[in-house]
Parts: C-alpha cells; sequence; structure tokens
C-alpha cells in the first residue's frame, strides 16, 4: 500500500510553488518507517536536497536542506545555507521563512542543526522521544511563540526534484518567499486616501477569454489559502460573464473583508452587438450600474432602469479599471479590437479614472522571480505588445490561475498592488 504524506494538498502545492515548481517525493514517514533518526537515516541517505517536515499540535516545521543528509556520527560539516520555514494552522498558506547558514550532524539517535552564531545555538529533533527544541534566533526569525520545546506528531522527509540553479536557490526562493509575504501585508494593510471610501472598486475589462474571472478566483484563492472558483471561467468564443458582478474578498486569515472589491464585467468583443456594450462603460464607471446586472449587448443600462443608480456616492464608484489581457494573443488583436479599446480608453479618461493594463497566462515565470518580481514590466513584454497602452499609468505582468493549478501569489499581489496605489491620484 502506497504511503501517504501528512502534508494537505494546499500544503503540498504551496510547498511546491515556494520551492520554484518542483516535485516532492515521500522518502520517510515515522510513524510507518519507525519512531527513530537511524530509521530516517536509512531512508534518505544520498538522496540529494530534501525537505524535513516536522508536523506539531499547532504548527508545522520545515527544513530544505540542498545536498545529501548527513552520514550517522559524522561530525558538523561544512555551514551549508539551509532554508527554515513553518506553516501555522490557520489555513491561510502563508509560509515564514528563514535561511541560515548551519551544520548538521545526526548523533545519539538526534539530528542536529548548528547555527553559525554566537553563541552557539541548535536545533535538535529526537523522533524517539518526539520532540522538537528549536533555539530563540529561529524562532525570531519565523515570528513564532516563545515555546523553545515542541510535541512532534508526526516526521517525513521528502526528495526534492527538478531544483534549478542550485547555487543561488537558497537565497532566490528565500528573496521571493519574503516579499511575496511583504506584499500581502502592503495590501492587509492598505487604506483608501483620507479614508474616503473603506473599500476601492477595481474594473476588470478584456476580450473575452483574456482571464478576467480567473483573476478574481486567483485573488481570492490567495487570500484564503485554497483553491476557489466562485466566478465562473471559460475559454469559448463568446463571454462567459454575461452579469456585472460586484465581489468582496474576505482574509482567510481573520475573516475580515479586505479594502478592495473586483468588478467583473462580460468581456468585450471586436463586432457590434456582441460582448460588453461599449455605452454600458461610462456608466459603470460613475457608479451607477448594480450588482448582478443583466447586460444586454445590443441595449445599454439607461436611467430608466428600474435598477440603475441615479445617485451613486464616491464608495459606488470605480476607482481604478485593469484592462486584462492574454500575453499570448495581445499582438493578434485585430483592428477593430485596437479602435474598441480606445474607444473605452477615452470614457475611462474622461471619467478621471487610474488604470493600468494586467497581462495574464505568463508562462515563463523564472526570470521575474529573480529580483522581487521588479522585471515584471522588461522581461516579457515586448514593445509591439505595450505600444497601445503608451498612455497607461503602468503595466503588470500577471500569471492566472488555470482550472489544474495553483495561482503565482507574489505576481497577483504585485499586480493588486499596483492597481492599489494607482488609486491614490483618483482620491486627491
Amino acid at each position: 500500500m502506497a504511503v501517504r504524506t501528512t502534508l494537505t494538498w494546499n500544503e503540498e502545492k504551496s510547498l511546491q510553488k515556494l520551492l520554484g515548481n518542483v516535485s516532492l517525493i515521500l522518502l520517510y514517514k515515522s510513524t510507518v518507517h519507525g519512531n527513530r533518526i537511524s530509521n530516517m537515516h536509512d531512508r534518505c541517505i544520498r538522496q540529494g536536497s530534501t525537505v524535513t517536515m516536522i508536523y506539531c499540535p499547532t504548527n508545522s516545521f520545515g527544513i530544505f536542506m540542498l545536498g545529501h543528509y548527513p552520514e550517522i556520527s559524522e561530525s558538523f560539516r561544512k555551514p551549508n545555507t539551509s532554508f527554515y520555514f513553518s506553516l501555522q494552522k490557520n489555513k491561510t498558506m502563508e509560509m515564514t521563512g528563514a535561511f541560515l547558514n548551519s551544520t548538521s550532524k545526526i548523533s545519539n539517535d538526534q539530528l542536529e542543526f548548528q547555527f553559525s552564531i554566537s553563541p552557539v545555538q541548535y536545533l535538535s529533533l529526537d523522533l524517539y522521544n518526539r520532540t522538537i527544541v528549536i533555539p530563540q534566533l529561529l524562532m525570531e526569525k519565523l515570528g513564532l511563540n516563545s515555546d523553545l520545546r515542541y510535541r512532534v506528531l508526526e516526521c517525513e522527509v521528502f526528495r526534492v526534484e527538478g531544483i534549478k540553479d542550485a547555487a543561488g536557490y537558497i537565497n532566490r526562493i528565500t528573496r521571493a518567499t519574503q516579499h511575496r509575504n511583504s506584499l500581502l501585508a502592503d495590501l492587509r494593510a492598505y487604506r483608501p486616501y483620507a479614508d474616503l471610501v473603506s473599500e476601492i472598486r477595481i474594473l476588470l475589462l478584456g476580450p473575452v477569454g483574456s482571464g478576467k474571472s480567473s483573476f478574481f478566483n486567483s485573488v481570492k484563492s490567495i487570500f484564503h489559502g485554497h483553491l476557489t472558483h466562485q466566478a465562473i471561467v471559460g475559454s469559448d468564443v463568446t463571454s462567459i460573464t454575461e452579469q456585472y458582478r460586484i465581489y468582496s474578498v474576505k482574509d482567510g486569515k481573520d475573516g475580515k473583508s479586505l479594502p478592495f472589491m473586483l468588478c467583473d464585467t462580460m468581456g468585450l468583443d471586436e463586432k457590434e452587438g456582441v460582448g460588453l456594450c461599449v455605452a454600458d462603460i461610462p456608466h459603470i464607471l460613475k457608479g451607477c450600474v448594480p450588482d448582478r446586472y443583466q447586460f444586454s449587448p445590443h441595449k445599454p443600462i439607461t436611467p430608466k432602469h428600474p435598477t440603475f443608480i441615479t445617485s451613486p456616492s464616491l464608495k459606488d464608484r470605480i476607482h481604478c479599471v485593469a484592462y486584462v489581457f492574454d500575453i499570448n494573443s495581445i499582438d493578434n488583436l485585430s483592428s477593430k479590437m485596437v479602435a474598441k479599446f480606445k474607444q473605452v480608453q477615452k470614457e475611462v479618461l474622461n471619467c478621471g479614472v487610474a488604470h493600468v493594463a494586467l497581462f495574464t497566462k505568463v508562462n515563463n515565470c523564472y526570470e521575474v522571480l529573480q529580483d522581487n518580481f521588479l522585471k515584471m514590466n522588461k522581461s516579457m513584454i515586448s514593445q509591439s505588445q505595450i505600444q497601445l497602452w503608451e498612455s497607461s499609468s503602468s503595466a503588470c505582468d500577471i500569471s492566472c490561475l488555470d482550472s489544474d493549478t495553483w495561482p503565482k501569489p507574489g505576481l497577483l499581489t504585485a499586480s493588486l498592488r499596483l492597481c492599489f496605489y494607482s488609486c491614490f491620484t483618483f482620491c486627491l
């Protein structure tokens, strides 16, 4: 019978993304293969880079090591940078991590890590007595409470396959994790200028199939910590979204509403009488269109409509427009579609609304992740791809959620942050 990991599907996907789209092969599970470090050693020696997961009642701890496990009774090795992280039991999938120089050894049936600091501090794992002792230095870096000794419920070791650029690997994933968590903290703490509104509204506009609804699902998944599909998505030639939807997002960490709403619309089409009617856009921007309004490609909303909002407040208005494009098809937009978008952009500019361009379905994200996502508007968009948006405020690459993959948190949070701060001038 195959041995099953204690990691949930969400945790495993999140860990794979954290380590750079690697594969995790379960080598050892303490409750199956024996509660001794010697049992672990026998199954994990000379297996290459590994992740050791230690499951405790309130937290789970992980240690990523480049290279092989130490031999039994081998003295402390040459210092090696390892990545230490914690997973709290709050289902938000926010990993707190730190990379530290340490040496490792197996002695007296314990796995020990000695940190290269003064005074010397140790992390010690004792499977027989089901305890792990974590030094104060690491506790502080992981943002954990003062308990140094934890009861171990389970321990697992995974072989990590698919590592690229081993020399800078630890440093790169740590920078990306730290920057992603910083972005998430910024988004949670964001407050619109002068508290004029409690939540900003971001309108998603784009061609049919560009990924507007997928973007919302991805954002919600990041903050909830698990895959969600509230907005219906599809790739048909006709728009899947037929209603105007105003989506709020709750933080999976504390259940509070986040300071933004995403407004989803019918997709734009090059043909007249198909897709979102351009004449609807000024009313949407001014906050006159209610949630769940049923679009009609042939007939825009008018003040005579029974649900038309005649006196919208500032909170009802759109504060930022995000033009959403599939990066793989933007070069192939027809002249009619380009003309329609210029018409749309004219309406947006006339209303004085901030605007950004988001490019979805980006596949080659490796270069972007090198410098805290700062290469997003340089590495993947050709000059021809952004020429249409020369007058736009900003551009940002994102890679949205596919039906069977986990969204890329750093790119999504960076793009949201861009939307937030483009609203600053709107509220002045």
